[in-house]
């Protein structure tokens, strides 16, 4: 069965939701989608302040979480 395809932003706009109802607020990190063999994964980059914030290893690995759960999910439309 065929997954519904989802375009960059609103697979972004679906994660940034999701980090909000875990009270993560991803100041400064920006999220990118990248093809992963048959499928896709989020790619972040952020600033060096945003990096050196307590919790932001936490804040990137939820999003890595949120990114396993949605690609099982939806398709990327690229």
């Amino acid at each position: 069965m065929d997954k519904p395809k989802k375009t960059t932003a609103e697979l972004v706009a679906i994660a940034l939701a999701e980090l909000g109802d875990h009270g993560i607020h991803p100041n400064g990190i920006r999220i990118s989608v990248i093809p992963a063999g048959d499928a896709w994964e989020f790619r972040t980059s952020a600033d060096a302040e945003a990096e050196a914030a307590p919790g932001y290893a936490d804040r990137v690995a939820k999003l890595v979480q949120i990114g396993d759960h949605l690609s099982s999910q939806f398709d990327w439309a690229g």
